[in-house]
């Protein structure tokens, strides 16, 4: 097994061939902060479905709620684009997500690599925000103890 790099080795996402509206939304994700938080109804309708492997919600308050307590959990939270594919109203993304854990592995940097698939309106908004990830491999494995019952279910799975 390779070892696993926690910075992205993929060349830089190439956006000419993307949309504004996609353009804006990546960049939104790329450069999130609590205080950005705010402009979320710039790129999600008010409605939106957002789902990841925690929730599951219908409505901006809750979207940034969720976004906002990204920022309580860890520490420097960021998002890597590394794949953009669009076809019509339909977006999907790859990307990794950085952060240093709080508790454990203090000033480490951590990698969680997953995937969304986004639906936009007309307007360009996001209409369904839809995350793939997985906790066990990319979270839980990474907390003492918890990661090494993790590996051991994992191996005895296998």
């Amino acid at each position: 097994m390779r070892p696993r790099n926690t910075e992205t080795s993929l060349a830089p996402l190439d956006r000419q061939h993307l949309s504004a509206p996609l353009r804006r939304l990546i960049d939104f994700f790329e450069h999130m902060t609590p205080a950005s938080a705010d402009t979320l109804d710039q790129h999600y309708a008010a409605d939106a479905y957002f789902k990841d492997p925690y929730n599951e919600v219908n409505d901006l308050a809750s979207i940034r709620r969720i976004f906002l307590h990204m920022f309580e959990q860890v520490n420097n939270p960021r998002f890597v684009v590394h794949t953009a594919f669009e076809q019509g109203e339909q977006v999907f993304l790859g990307w990794h997500f950085l952060f240093e854990m709080k508790q454990f592995k203090k000033g480490q940097v951590q990698c969680c690599r997953g995937s969304t698939h986004v639906r936009l309106n007309k307007q360009g908004l996001v209409i369904y925000h839809r995350d793939y990830w997985d906790p066990a491999e990319e979270l839980y494995e990474k907390i003492p103890v918890l990661g090494n019952l993790m590996r051991w279910i994992k191996k005895q799975a296998g």
